[in-house]
């Protein structure tokens, strides 16, 4: 098992790419994934949120594990596996590690009300499977499922051993620094690309970004003055940075990650529905905030 010092770095959370007919693309998924790498990634967050992993069937969603396993051994590799139901998860957790993942990652189970002791036993499971512990993805405003460092579920399942860290997909990085308080052996990945240098100053070893696909090289040279000490900068280029991402949002973020690949010779297929594609107008407003902000 990799040890925490191996693991930081920048994550591209890796889109999921399909060819012109809708069928999930290896070639188109590989060629954005060397390009992240090329571009000083270290590593990929598969299958998750930014991959459309709950749009994907299941037979999908083992395509995308099996496509960036290619890259096992060459950089690191995290498998979103998260799921409504456990054994759909723990079948996902045991395809990703036969396949030479690093660890796998969960969101919450959603949907359903599920209690904390339900949600860690969702954990337990897939770790026992896994042969390894797994990163939580917290994402509380998608899953509506927010983890109570007070709850003596929680705190237990922090301190098991069944967990490596958590993936903080959840401006309330307070939460992060005490989940980390109980578990200093813990790891945490800032997980929204705005937050990142704040992410950093409390404790996350990496940053899982969607935008990174396409902004890799920005959020790089963010990372590497805050790094050097020089906060100024790393602050003058996340502002640019949130910038970038405020309009994005505004106008779909996933279908704007995915035009935007497109023009830099990346094509990597429409979101799928309910998703649409970008209009023309909202093209060209992308494009004009990207332009004024964005480090190639």
């Amino acid at each position: 098992m990799k040890n925490p010092k191996e693991l930081g770095g920048i994550y591209a959370a890796s889109i999921t790419a399909y060819e012109n007919n809708g069928q999930v693309s290896a070639p188109r998924l590989q060629k954005v994934m060397e390009r992240n790498l090329r571009e000083g990634a270290a590593g990929f967050f598969i299958g998750g949120s930014s991959g459309e992993c709950f749009l994907l069937t299941e037979n999908e969603r083992i395509q995308v594990f099996e496509a960036a396993s290619v890259y096992r051994g060459k950089t690191n590799l995290i498998a979103h596996c998260g799921a409504i139901g456990t054994d759909e998860a723990v079948r996902y957790a045991k395809k990703a590690m036969e396949l030479g993942y690093d660890f796998p990652a969960a969101t919450a189970p959603f949907y359903y009300g599920f209690s904390s002791k339900e949600i860690c036993s969702y954990y337990d499971a897939i770790a026992e499977v896994a042969g390894v512990p797994v990163l939580i993805y917290n994402f509380p405003g998608n899953t509506h499922k927010e983890f109570d460092v007070s709850d003596p579920n929680y705190v237990s399942l922090f301190r098991s051993g069944a967990v490596l860290g958590v993936k903080q997909t959840n401006y309330n990085l307070f939460q992060m620094e005490r989940i980390l308080n109980i578990n200093p052996d813990l790891i945490a990945f800032d997980g929204y690309d705005e937050t990142m240098v704040a992410g950093k100053a409390l404790g996350c070893i990496g940053a899982i970004g969607s935008t990174f696909n396409m902004m890799l090289p920005h959020y790089k040279k963010i990372w590497d003055y805050y790094d050097a000490g020089n906060t100024k900068e790393a602050l003058k280029l996340q502002h640019k940075a949130n910038n970038c991402m405020e309009a994005m949002c505004r106008v779909g973020l996933i279908p704007a990650i995915k035009y935007e690949l497109g023009k830099m010779g990346e094509p990597v297929g429409n979101a799928r529905k309910p998703f649409s594609p970008l209009s023309d107008e909202q093209k060209k407003y992308v494009d004009e905030v990207l332009s004024r902000n964005l480090i190639v």
